[in-house]
């Protein structure tokens, strides 16, 4: 845990955690507390929605992987759809792949008739199609679980993402960062924007662009007892600029 990276613009400090801490805090919030994980997810896609639509792109792709980070972004593209915003879905392994809370919102985008891009099954390049011919991309494959370098077709999307002559939004830590220590092992997205989930992470701080931290709902006893030192930095606001502190 770290006071000493980041400041709202007001000045006031926030605490960055590593991704330790913060697998901690997720542990608490859902084990302790009984805050469901499709709750924080929802929270986390509808405030991604937010951010994007303050721009003036109307066809915005979103590429989700398997994990909780994919979940807030198909919670997201949900949201993007319902506005006519959205362009594609691109998943990195087959619907049926998906579990869990990730599942939920991938069966409600299905619902919805959003059409789905599974990368791992699409030799004819419709995902890279997808990610290029959006005017944004979203980038939530991959969370602050990350160890190693990206591998497989994750790796593959990285590049198409990186690539895309759009700008692009990740999701909580751009995919390929190690969300602790800010370092890339393999391939990594480079985003205009990222949109952290609770609390920033300590590898955000060496990397460009933009960054603004998503309150999920997460109560000040959550973080207390996971050992964090946390004072709400949102005030009326369910999201806020961030910036290194000088």
């Amino acid at each position: 845990m770290d006071h000493d990276l980041f400041r709202t613009a007001a000045g006031d400090p926030v605490a960055a955690v590593t991704a330790a801490e913060m697998a901690e805090v997720d542990r608490v919030a859902v084990e302790e507390f009984g805050l469901g994980i499709i709750q924080m997810m929802e929270h986390a896609g509808r405030t991604l929605s937010r951010v994007v639509i303050e721009g003036d792109a109307d066809r915005i792709t979103v590429v989700a992987g398997g994990g909780g980070n994919g979940g807030g972004g198909l919670a997201c593209a949900r949201h993007l759809a319902a506005r006519d915003r959205l362009h594609r879905v691109v998943l990195d392994r087959s619907p049926d792949e998906y579990e869990g809370a990730p599942a939920t919102q991938l069966r409600l985008l299905e619902g919805m008739g959003v059409e789905l891009v599974d990368a791992a099954a699409t030799p004819d390049d419709s995902a890279t199609a997808a990610i290029t011919d959006a005017d944004r991309v979203i980038d939530a494959l991959i969370g602050y679980g990350l160890t190693g370098a990206p591998r497989g077709v994750a790796a593959e999307l990285i590049t198409a993402i990186e690539s895309a002559p759009g700008p692009v939004t990740a999701l909580d830590v751009p995919s390929g960062v190690d969300a602790t220590t800010g370092e890339a092992a393999g391939a990594v997205a480079t985003p205009e924007t990222t949109l952290t989930l609770a609390l920033p992470k300590t590898g955000l701080a060496p990397l460009d662009g933009s960054l603004v931290c998503a309150d999920l709902g997460i109560p000040a006893g959550v973080y207390a007892a996971a050992g964090i030192e946390y004072e709400h930095p949102f005030g009326d606001r369910f999201s806020v600029e961030l910036s290194l502190a000088e």
